[in-house]
């Protein structure tokens, strides 16, 4: 793993990543407590802090909500493209992980709210991790506000879900599955082989300057979570181009060493 850090060095901006083989214990990190700019990232935890509302009875995943034109925000997402109308709980959770929609999102901060949400993350053992601010709230974007979180935080999510310790295992495994039914699959998946991405779970989150991304691998030679984030980077193609590098030489390492 160290490859990994002596070619980040010599890349423009600041990263960190971190991982870990979780039937072995053996981890490897660099500045991945060092909180950084979530992006998208940031829905995982989110839907984690819903689903422990589900299992509260708070909600259904079948229940229904009515998304208006004033709840619809662009960017990522399709939702927004479409016409006001009912969806289930289940329909928005599904398009935010899949899709990564922020209409999606933003029902879900609105219903949980924000302080419930960070005391959730709280209770998950996430040290590093704060909401601040809906998706696409530009106000608070201009003013530099940003939602917070670290490399070691989101892969301690992955790590929550893959041993059921903070959901139960139906709700753990709806949203790793879901996620491995991911839509977004330019970074850490980008050159690992296709046929194991059905196998992979992922969470990407970009702004401008920062690509993250998050990952829970269940392939034949274990199971590992990768995480990397990024800020300060000269434009976002950069970025992606250097995340993607570096899961390249992780996953190389993965098939070269790990037994």
């Amino acid at each position: 793993m160290k490859e990994i850090k002596r070619y980040l060095d010599t890349r423009i901006g600041q990263y960190s990543f971190y991982f870990e083989d979780l039937d072995s214990g053996y981890t490897y990190g660099w500045e991945e407590d060092t909180q950084k700019p979530s992006a998208s990232c940031i829905k995982v935890p989110i839907v984690m802090s819903f689903l422990k509302e589900v299992e509260e009875k708070k909600f259904s995943l079948e229940d229904k909500v009515f998304i208006s034109k004033e709840d619809m925000v662009d960017g990522s997402g399709f939702i927004y493209e479409l016409d006001e109308r009912e969806y289930t709980l289940r329909e928005l959770v599904t398009a935010m992980l899949i899709l990564s929609d922020n209409t999606a999102t933003n029902k879900l901060i609105d219903m949980l709210g924000k302080d419930n949400i960070n005391q959730r993350i709280k209770d998950m053992g996430l040290l590093n991790t704060f909401l601040y601010r809906k998706i696409r709230d530009t106000k608070l974007r201009e003013k530099g506000v940003q939602n917070l979180s670290s490399s070691s935080d989101l892969a301690k999510c992955f790590k929550l879900l893959y041993r059921n310790e903070f959901l139960n295992k139906e709700h753990s495994e709806f949203l790793i599955n879901t996620l491995k039914r991911q839509q977004i699959r330019n970074k850490i998946p980008f050159y690992i082989p296709k046929k194991e991405w059905s196998n992979i779970g992922n969470k990407a989150g970009s702004l401008p300057g920062v690509e993250n991304d998050m990952a829970l691998m269940n392939i034949s030679k274990g199971n590992f979570v990768f995480t990397i984030m990024s800020q300060g980077l000269p434009n976002n193609v950069y970025g992606l181009v250097t995340v993607s590098r570096v899961s390249k030489m992780m996953w190389d390492i993965i098939q070269d060493n790990m037994d």
